[in-house]
């Protein structure tokens, strides 16, 4: 009887485990569509000569940056779960495809590249878009193999999710630089060869850690914690410097990250090796 009486608790937390993961992606794509709407009303105030149409921007890249937060819950959500899934896996390529390949591509097109002659702009917006679309499918392609079992659990190429974060982070900052202004300056052709590059990146070999394997039960728990908050802390308060410049980071890492002794990188990348037994 008790086990009959368990069974309904049993459903439900069975369907919320599914749930919530999807619930985050949901979070995502919904941020992604915020973000393009964003960017539609700022070109349009654009094309008005308002000068509020660097205000609509810049909430479409916090758009875009929260989408970067949904992507990272929904993963870490259904590992704790256990219950990854392919539709799941799915679900969460095509919400990456808006938030951070439509929109980032969207959002540069408009602020610089429709400015570059002869069909330059779009060409440039549309291999972004393309090579971040061919890095997901290889991704579930990949996941669909059987894992061996000493399979690495890293990126192979710069993440879409951190190649969009980099982009709205360094277009923020230019936003910012330039608020006084309303123009943005001639460093905003910066962006145009930012994205050629992170084309390149998406789609290369070089790995990047993908932080699936950190290991939160430490044998110090409350100074690390206590690390986080302030680090949590200082980048909520600059968060306008603070991204470009850890998004940086993280992209000149997967450059450095080969040349690092094993021990350091484990430390750095909180590898989970806790001795069994």
């Amino acid at each position: 009887m008790a086990r009959l009486k368990n069974r309904p608790l049993l459903r439900a937390s069975k369907g919320a485990a599914y749930l919530l993961p999807s619930l985050m992606t949901a979070g995502n794509l919904f941020c992604g569509f915020m973000a393009v709407l964003q960017i539609i009303q700022g070109s349009l105030l654009q094309a008005s000569d308002d000068s509020a149409w660097i205000q609509h921007y810049e909430t479409s890249l916090l758009w875009i940056l929260g989408a970067f937060i949904f992507d990272i819950l929904d993963g870490r959500v259904a590992r704790l779960g256990g219950h990854e899934s392919a539709f799941g896996r799915e679900f969460d390529s095509l919400a990456d495809v808006i938030s951070f390949g439509i929109a980032p591509a969207l959002l540069v097109f408009k602020i610089v590249l429709a400015e570059l002659p002869a069909r330059l702009g779009w060409m440039i917006a549309f291999i972004y878009l393309v090579c971040g679309a061919m890095r997901l499918a290889r991704f579930n392609a990949l996941a669909l193999q059987p894992a061996p079992a000493n399979r690495s659990k890293d990126f192979t190429g710069f993440p879409i999710p951190a190649a969009a974060g980099l982009v709205a982070s360094v277009t923020l900052l230019l936003l910012q630089y330039y608020e006084s202004d309303r123009v943005i300056g001639d460093w905003k052709y910066l962006l145009a060869g930012l994205l050629l590059f992170l084309s390149f990146m998406m789609f290369s070999k070089v790995s990047y850690p993908s932080f699936k394997t950190i290991d939160w039960r430490t044998q110090k728990p409350v100074p690390r914690m206590l690390l986080i908050v302030a680090v949590l802390g200082v980048v909520g308060m600059t968060y306008r410097y603070s991204l470009a410049f850890l998004f940086t980071a993280y992209l000149l890492y997967g450059f450095v990250r080969p040349r690092l002794s094993q021990r350091l990188r484990q430390e750095l990348e909180e590898e989970n090796r806790r001795p069994t037994g």
